[in-house]
């Protein structure tokens, strides 16, 4: 598959002490992709991007947009002039900006976004014109802290809390903690539950049960266990080490806190309306519980593949820039135990090709 045309970037949420730079830190271990990663902080040290920047991936201490960025270490760029939510068009756009010089250097870019962020305010910034033609949001995980949440509170340490909220004073978007994890959980398509390993079968079906009610349908919520797991599945494929769209490996856990994640390739040959064939892939992806698929589609008097990309409940869809010359839909799904039986004939029955049959209960 040809690389995406626009940049993917990945939101990371949750309050202070969910396990966010853990799950960095874990990820720009594992991941071989030339990343930016933006972390929002508060006060006088920028304690995330020091802890980052320690990682051994990252030589040097850069910290500007020129930072380091040969083969796969990471730039770090530290927002540490107030909540993201707050200076978006100050501070965040710019930044953005200079990062899109950059494109060809770049697989993609992370955002750690403070505790305290209200997520949608930056997510509307990438419908402004300079960055919606450039990027497109691959995802937004939110980190729950499990120990947290099961024994009853949505944050572990609330007193350090407070003290965050007091180093900024344009936080007057915050009501109550309760409601901005509500908006952080409405705001997720995938949420991780850090800490899993320490709880009980009960004790996690409980954090479930608790958060559940907050999620959009086809939300996932997976456990993790110090912020590992398979960057494929916070990141997607990587485009450059996918030219035939292999079914990537994942580690199976044995335990009773981790279900295997598992891969499956759907080709189907053909060619599809563009409204028709984006209200399948939204039944059957949230159908299916599908944490990620990512591919390409023939479109039906369009020359160009358009190209998929979902994740939970997001799907996102634009026409490649060049033209390839593979036909038909291939397409990548990750999960848990995948059946893409339903979905194949759905495709198959809403065909455009002259060789199909069916009724498309979809068609216009």
């Amino acid at each position: 598959m040809a690389p995406p045309d626009k940049l993917p970037v990945t939101v990371v949420t949750g309050f202070l002490g969910a396990g966010k730079t853990t799950m960095l830190r874990a990820l720009l271990q594992q991941s071989e992709r030339r990343l930016a990663v933006l972390v929002n902080e508060f006060g006088d040290i920028g304690f995330d991007g020091s802890v980052l920047r320690g990682c051994s991936v990252c030589d040097g201490e850069a910290t500007h947009i020129e930072g380091c960025r040969q083969g796969s270490q990471p730039t770090v760029v530290e927002l540490a002039n107030g909540c993201l939510c707050c200076t978006v068009q100050d501070e965040f756009l710019p930044v953005m900006l200079e990062l899109l010089k950059q494109r060809q250097k770049l697989d993609g870019i992370v955002i750690e976004t403070s505790g305290l962020a209200m997520p949608q305010p930056l997510l509307e910034a990438f419908r402004w014109p300079e960055l919606r033609t450039a990027v497109t949001v691959d995802s937004v995980i939110t980190l729950v802290d499990g120990e947290a949440v099961a024994a009853g509170h949505v944050v572990g340490n609330a007193a350090a809390v407070e003290r965050q909220r007091r180093l900024d004073p344009q936080l007057d978007h915050l009501g109550s903690l309760e409601d901005l994890f509500v908006d952080q959980l409405r705001s997720a398509d995938l949420v991780l539950i850090s800490r899993a390993d320490t709880l009980s079968e009960a004790a996690l079906t409980s954090v479930r049960n608790r958060i559940r009610p907050h999620l959009r349908p086809g939300t996932a919520v997976v456990p993790s266990q110090q912020g590992q797991l398979p960057p494929a599945l916070l990141l997607g494929l990587d485009p450059r080490a996918e030219p035939d769209l292999p079914a990537p490996g994942f580690p199976h856990h044995d335990d009773h806190h981790h279900a295997p994640v598992t891969s499956v390739v759907l080709n189907v040959p053909g060619a599809w309306q563009r409204p028709v064939l984006e209200d399948l892939l939204r039944e059957h992806l949230t159908a299916m519980a599908v944490l990620r698929a990512k591919g390409r589609a023939t479109i039906t008097g369009k020359a160009l593949p358009l190209v998929i990309q979902a994740v939970g409940p997001r799907l996102d869809t634009w026409h490649q820039a060049t033209a390839d010359t593979a036909a038909g839909l291939q397409l990548v799904l990750i999960g848990f135990a995948i059946d893409p039986d339903a979905l194949r004939t759905a495709l198959m029955a809403c065909n455009d090709a002259p060789s199909a049959s069916g009724t498309c209960k979809h068609a216009s």
